[in-house]
Formats: C-alpha cells, structure tokens, sequence
C-alpha cells in the first residue's frame, strides 16, 4: 500500500514497497496517514496570508466640520484616526468634508450634505460605497499595475471602476446620479435595469442617470467646466482643512497636535463623541445695584 498526497506546493509520494517493508500493522499505517496529513496541514496553512485586524474599515485622514457615523441608530461624531466599520453610515453636516482611506491606500472624499454607506455588502468588498444622498469623489489605486475592481452604487447607478479617479453626486430627492471621470475610465449602469448595456466612460466625460429614463448618450467635460467647478468645490474644503491643521500645530491656537477639529462652527449640535467643540462662554456678570439715594 503507499500514498499519494498532494500539497498546496508540491506533491508527497510514499514508494508502496517501502511503506509496506516498514509498516507491517494497521495501526502504524494509520499513524503514516496521520502525519501526512499533519505534514500538509503545516505546509497549507502555512501558505494563508494573514489578514491584518481591520483591514476591512475606512480610516478618517482628515477632516472639517461635522461629520459622523452611525452606531446603534445615533450620530457619533469622527476625529482623525477613527475607523468607519462595514455597513456603517457616514453622515455629514453643512459644514463637513472627510477624506477616507483604505487598506489598499485607496481613498475617497465625502462632501457637505452627503449620506453614504461604505461596503453595504460584506459578502463582497467590491461593493465599497453606496451613495444615497450627496457628493463623494472617489481615487481607486491599482494592485501593483493591476486592475483593482470596485463598485459604488446609488439609488440609480452602478459604478464599475478598475483604478481611477471619479466623482459621484447625488443630486435630489428623485436621486439622478452625476458621474464625472477624471482619470482612467468608469462602466456605468442603470440600476434598474442591469442587464442593459452599460456606458464607458473616459477621462473628461459625464452622465446624469434618472430614475425613470434609460441611459442616455455620455458627454464630454468640454474645456473642463464641469470638472473645474467641481475642483473648485474641493479645493475651498482643502483650504478649511490646511486652516484648521495650521491652527491646530503647538503655538498655532488650538494646540492640538496637527489633528483636525471636529466641528468648524455651523451652529450645529455637538455629537456624541465629539473633541473639537469649545466650551460655551460663561455668562456676563449681573450689573452692579444702584448706588444709595438715586432714587
């Protein structure tokens, strides 16, 4: 009798005539089988990269005003360094602009107003983020050269992307989807109709997607207006961003170690969780009793 076993990366062959000159009892040939099978085992698992804690979660890098996540049905206010888990939503006020990355060192950007779900599906990270509500723009990076497949859904689209740069905005409430390419190229589908024919779109094009109409031609961003207004978006909100870092490096105001403020103002109520809000003034003192005989 004699064994055959394949490995993860090579085969193991025990010679019949030698297993059977050294094992001449069932039990010591179940104790052969038994470490083969050890021996595999060591060698396989031994071949299964490990996958670091957290992996799967988006890491705030920076970001200005207010901006939150969802836990347990309450707003919970982000600082630089959190972590946003799968399935949670990302929430962001009048005032709040967050930058995002990933594990893959790609990143995305969420924009004032914005409701955005980031992988709504765990059974699949390629779903990375769904946008209900709001802008984000979104910068894939490719798997050393490689194609690095991700979809980013709204209540009308799908976006497909293999590692480029591309804005998505949610425009209203009967959620018509803006996508603008900037680098590389996006396929763009109705949501309701996913076994229609997709549009491919380049470096400079565009499409508004509607709920209740196919997809119609791709545009091209001639002379870059739209794209410039867009950058013009970001760039104010960078601005705030480089602001609040400068003021917030030792002898700079805030004193907070280069970590960006929660909340630049806006009126809005501080979250649960939330460092950056400053105490409230105390009140002025009363004024002082009249002096004796003025009346």
């Amino acid at each position: 009798m004699g064994f055959r076993f394949y490995s993860c990366t090579a085969s193991l062959v025990l010679d019949s005539d030698l297993a059977d000159s050294m094992l001449k009892t069932l039990p010591y040939r179940a104790a052969t089988l038994a470490f083969v099978i050890a021996i595999w085992t060591v060698v396989c698992l031994g071949q299964v990269p490990s996958i670091p804690a957290g992996e799967g979660a988006a890491k705030v890098i920076s970001l200005a005003g207010q901006v939150s996540v969802m836990r347990d049905s309450t707003p919970w206010a982000l600082n630089v360094g959190d972590a946003v888990q799968p399935r949670q939503m990302i929430l962001t006020g009048p005032d709040g602009f967050a930058v995002f990355g990933l594990a893959d060192r790609s990143t995305f950007e969420v924009y004032p107003n914005s409701r955005v779900i980031f992988r709504d599906n765990p059974g699949s990270w390629k779903d990375l983020l769904e946008v209900l509500i709001g802008r984000v723009k979104v910068h894939i990076e490719k798997l050393g050269g490689l194609p690095n497949h991700n979809r980013v859904r709204t209540p009308t689209a799908v976006i497909s992307v293999r590692g480029t740069i591309f804005d998505v905005a949610v425009e209203d409430d009967d959620a018509t989807t803006l996508v603008l390419v900037e680098e590389g190229a996006v396929n763009v589908q109705h949501v309701l109709m996913p076994a229609g024919d997709g549009k491919l779109l380049g470096a400079g094009d565009w499409i508004r997607v509607y709920k209740r109409q196919p997809l119609a031609a791709k545009q091209t961003d001639r002379g870059g207006v739209l794209q410039g207004a867009m950058r013009v978006a970001g760039d104010v909100l960078y601005g705030i961003l480089y602001r609040n870092a400068e003021t917030s490096r030792p002898g700079g105001g805030s004193g907070g170690g280069g970590s960006l403020p929660t909340s630049t103002g806006g009126g809005a109520a501080p979250l649960p969780g939330d460092t950056g809000a400053d105490a409230p003034p105390p009140p002025p003192p009363p004024p002082p009793p009249p002096p004796p005989g003025s009346n």
